[in-house]
């Protein structure tokens, strides 16, 4: 056999350059917005941070920052060029950001071993699947942590331990969601590793995120506090599960919902707090099955990617937060899981949140009908939460081909 034929990067390079080849002219789509000209408020106050930063100020010492320091790659690379140009420039690097996750879906899949086919089919789907979300797509920074917990998935699989979870903690401080994956993660590593895999991952992930987090905790330790304290403090998000339950209540008259602005747009009063404590509660209660299940179950390189897409999908789904680029966490884990039930919800999901966002994001917020839009699709995500946790529960489907490591 031929060192092209067992190389699993030279394998999966076929399906990576088609799903690279479709998603990039997807890019080109008028709903994915490349060449709109679109400049969302996101991306203005990115611009911001990324100009600022080069101009010598200090991240949450000398301005405020709402997000974690490893997402602040994704607002300075595009600063670097000429300052009428970031926003074209940060679509750009957030389509590098897409094409980087595919290929990593490819290389994971290829190390699963998934048959040919599978391969194909499923990387023209992380390709294509992102048309249905939108131009959301590439108007939020979430590429970036997406591409990071795509690598981290496909390090674990392919046996480069330290390697996998250096780039989790990267992930985690892009964005936050990405903790959800650290227990099947770790219960991953003992499993196949033992403790010498365990010890060699906990060092290389403490290791990175000091080194990521130190200097900004040594330089503005007051703004970095505060940027996590304000993510855990927010209340009901009006697009959340609860929110959108609420607002429908409001619809049919059995409850007059409130809406107010902030980070994003909540609903104020004691039921929304309440709402928003058992949401919280429902979201840990959710994650907790899912590492339960992954745990019941052999640790293998499938179910560990089944259990990284519930997890992911449970974080999301019970939210009392759930904005429209949560959404994007899903693409590049979702298909991996296998199956149809799973990505067909998902697309279904993507395609009910573009109904309203961002064109008809006003009826949202003033209560009208838009909001059945909102609740379909936070249903959709509960079912895709449950089909990724049956799956996980019942026995995983297996190709011919066990899965292999990642050669030097």
């Amino acid at each position: 056999m031929s060192a092209a034929s067992t190389n699993p990067v030279r394998r999966a390079a076929p399906a990576a350059a088609l799903g690279v080849a479709l998603f990039v002219a997807a890019c080109f789509a008028p709903r994915i917005g490349l060449y709109t000209g679109d400049a969302p408020a996101d991306v203005k106050l990115f611009q911001t941070f990324g100009e600022r930063f080069l101009a010598g100020e200090i991240p949450y010492r000398d301005y405020f920052v709402e997000y974690p320091p490893g997402a602040l790659p994704a607002f300075v690379l595009p600063a670097l060029g000429e300052s009428g140009s970031y926003v074209l420039l940060f679509k750009l690097l957030h389509i590098a950001f897409g094409a980087a996750a595919i290929a990593l879906g490819a290389l994971t899949l290829t190390l699963l071993g998934a048959t040919r086919q599978r391969r194909y089919l499923t990387t023209a789907f992380l390709a294509l699947a992102p048309l249905a979300l939108g131009p959301t797509v590439l108007n939020r920074y979430d590429l970036w942590p997406a591409v990071l917990l795509a690598g981290a998935l496909a390090g674990l699989v392919g046996g480069r331990v330290a390697l996998g979870l250096a780039l989790l903690a990267v992930a985690i401080l892009a964005k936050g969601y990405a903790l959800a994956v650290l227990p099947v993660a770790l219960l991953y590593v003992f499993a196949r590793h033992g403790r010498p895999g365990l010890r060699r991952g906990s060092i290389a992930f403490a290791a990175t995120a000091f080194l990521v987090v130190a200097p900004f905790a040594v330089l503005g330790p007051g703004g970095l506090r505060h940027s996590f304290s304000i993510q855990t403090s927010r209340g009901l998000h009006l697009e959340s599960l609860g929110g959108s339950l609420l607002a429908a209540a409001d619809r049919v008259g059995i409850y007059t919902a409130e809406v107010v602005g902030g980070f994003a747009f909540e609903l104020d009063g004691t039921l929304p707090d309440v709402v928003a404590t058992l949401a919280t509660l429902l979201q840990l209660a959710a994650l907790v099955a899912a590492w339960v299940l992954f745990k019941r179950g052999p640790a293998t390189p499938q179910r560990l990617v089944v259990a990284a897409a519930a997890s992911v999908a449970a974080f999301a789904a019970f939210a009392k937060v759930l904005s429209p680029q949560f959404l994007i966490w899903l693409l590049p884990l979702v298909p991996l899981a296998g199956g149809i039930a799973a990505p067909a919800l998902l697309l279904v999901a993507l395609g009910l949140t573009q109904a309203f966002f961002p064109s008809r994001y006003r009826g949202v917020l003033d209560l009208e009908g838009e909001t059945w839009l909102v609740v379909a699709r936070n249903l959709v995500l509960v079912a895709l939460f449950a089909a990724l946790a049956w799956r996980l529960r019942a026995q995983p489907e297996y190709t011919t081909n066990p899965p292999t490591a990642i050669r030097s």
